[in-house]
């Protein structure tokens, strides 16, 4: 089996996630997608995070009863910061028999070099890069083990998602419909 791991912070997850999730696990090799809730990533702040649990909570929601796709939280034992070459080693010690895939927009890819043993990545891992919006070609994209995925892309931050509700503003049709449920009712991202 093939899982491609989409690691994020999901803060909040938005539309535009899971059509990439989504296309990813109905479009290529990957039979299932692990959207992989990331405490904090090395580079961001961690001050802008909504909880782990918070944010794994808003992806369970919108992704349902999707057996091909589901959340994961595998990175909230493991060490903080978190970098992707310790999440692959332990998901590998805990099942060798899985073959993990990154997903990754093309600005991830671009500053890919920058990663932990990102040599080692990409020795033993496919990576399949969806192109967002001023993508520019680099020297990664020509390797076998690279993947590009021409996915239906949409222009929503979580960052706007985050300002929008604190300003009281709808997102209504920008996170998929329970999130949206929820984050009504929710004080969560208001203040």
């Amino acid at each position: 089996m093939k899982v491609g791991l989409f690691f994020g912070s999901f803060n909040p997850v938005h539309v535009g996630h899971m059509i990439i999730a989504n296309h990813i696990v109905e479009y290529t090799d990957i039979d299932k997608v692990w959207m992989v809730v990331s405490p904090q990533s090395p580079f961001k702040k961690k001050s802008s995070l909504a909880s782990n649990y918070d944010r794994f909570h808003l992806l369970s929601l919108a992704i349902g009863d999707n057996d091909k796709i589901q959340p994961s939280k595998i990175e909230f034992d493991l060490p903080v910061p978190s970098y992707t070459i310790d999440t692959l080693t332990y998901l590998k010690e805990k099942k060798s028999d899985v073959e993990y895939a990154l997903i990754m927009g093309g600005d991830n890819l671009s500053s890919f070099h920058k990663w932990k043993n990102y040599e080692l990545i990409l020795e033993h891992h496919d990576i399949y890069v969806y192109k967002r919006s001023g993508h520019k070609k680099n020297n990664f994209e020509d390797h076998p083990r690279v993947k590009t995925i021409e996915a239906p892309l949409l222009n929503i931050s979580a960052t706007a998602i985050r300002k929008a509700i604190k300003e009281g503003k709808s997102i209504q049709y920008l996170v998929p419909e329970p999130v949206y449920q929820y984050l009504s009712t929710s004080p969560l991202y208001k203040t």
